[in-house]
């Protein structure tokens, strides 16, 4: 007997959101059987860099990032680029939920 199926399997959302509320709520949503991509600016997500500890190296990611945006895919898009608007548009294409 298999894994039992999920609310969400088969869902796909591309997740704009930052920080923690939107983040929180895309995982939520992927554990649930949901896929979850998100999409960051270049220079990553703000919850990446705060709420360090002193004893992670400089480039990790915040263990608060890491909790609310774990299970997900992630890519970096200059959304100021068309090609860079092309391309998520494609992604767009592809997704049940945009967030």
């Amino acid at each position: 007997m298999g894994p039992l199926p999920q609310a969400f399997d088969g869902i796909r959302i591309l997740d704009f959101s930052q920080v923690v509320s939107g983040p929180y709520a895309a995982q939520l949503l992927g554990n649930q059987g949901a896929g979850v991509v998100k999409v960051e600016p270049a220079r990553g997500d703000q919850l990446r860099k705060i709420f360090k500890t002193g004893s992670q190296p400089a480039d990790a990611d915040s263990a608060a990032y890491e909790l609310v945006n774990r299970g997900k895919r992630s890519v970096a898009i200059d959304l100021k680029n068309p090609a860079g608007r092309d391309e998520i548009l494609q992604v767009a294409a592809c997704c049940d939920v945009l967030l």
